[in-house]
């Protein structure tokens, strides 16, 4: 799915929020958001989920007009907003039958799914059972289940420790390079973007405008470490911060070891 931002304008009582933004993410794409807090990133996420109308512009999904929200388009939050009366079996078959499919045979792909996010043998569990990590993985596995042409991605990871978050990153990736969603992505973790995203968008303070766009294509087919420091570099400067070390280089050897 092709999701289309034209000239979106987005005020909140008098609030200028988002200033001119036009973008395209192409199918299969995952683009990732960066930006200071309440530059009106989430505020671009939903409207693609059609959650908010643009004050002006146009959203589009596959050149038709979003005007309101649609199971293609999955909206995941930091929170994992499951049903706590409900197992995590329960909750994750929950996505199917929203959309009509029977009971048995949502379950029956919801143990799949929860296989996937390696949580088999926690199928009947309730949230309150299991860890932070453990109920953002059913998180994951409902949001996937339905296979949405788009994946919306609201700090999915940032209310979790560096360790369950980076494991998780790697799950995500693997979901994603096996399923093809369109992704956009809102994170404040510069090398979570640097991991997972084909292009990077840094935006300014309130109201939002792109300072630059980085593409990691390029970087991916080569694994030229240098050329991720360098961009990982620009982006911490352009949100202010100024890396001393490269601790990102560092780190991607250690993965490489």
């Amino acid at each position: 799915m092709k999701l289309s931002f034209e000239k979106i304008e987005k005020h909140f009582s008098g609030l200028h929020v988002i200033d001119d933004f036009s973008r395209e993410v192409a199918t299969g794409e995952l683009v990732a958001l960066v930006g200071p807090s309440g530059c009106g990133k989430s505020t671009l996420l939903h409207i693609a989920a059609g959650l908010e109308t643009p004050s002006g512009g146009r959203m589009l999904a596959d050149g038709r007009q979003i005007e309101g929200p649609h199971p293609e388009r999955t909206l995941m939050f930091q929170e994992n907003a499951l049903y706590p009366w409900l197992t995590l079996l329960q909750n994750v078959a929950l996505a199917l039958e929203f959309q009509k499919v029977g009971k048995q045979e949502a379950r029956k792909q919801a143990f799949g799914w929860l296989e996937k996010v390696n949580l088999k043998g926690f199928e009947q569990y309730f949230p309150h059972q299991v860890s932070g990590g453990m109920r953002q993985r059913a998180a994951l596995a409902r949001a996937f289940i339905s296979r949405p042409k788009a994946l919306l991605l609201d700090e999915p990871f940032g209310a979790l420790d560096a360790l369950t978050r980076m494991t998780l990153q790697d799950v995500l990736r693997q979901l994603i390079r096996e399923e093809r969603p369109t992704v956009l992505l809102v994170t404040h973790d510069v090398d979570e973007a640097l991991f997972l995203a084909d292009r990077i968008l840094v935006f300014s303070a309130r109201p939002a405008v792109v300072l630059k766009e980085f593409n990691l294509t390029h970087c991916e087919k080569t694994h030229d470490l240098s050329e991720f420091s360098a961009m990982r570099r620009q982006i911490l400067g352009l949100l202010g911060i100024h890396a001393e070390q490269d601790d990102f280089a560092k780190l991607m050897e250690e993965v490489e070891v």
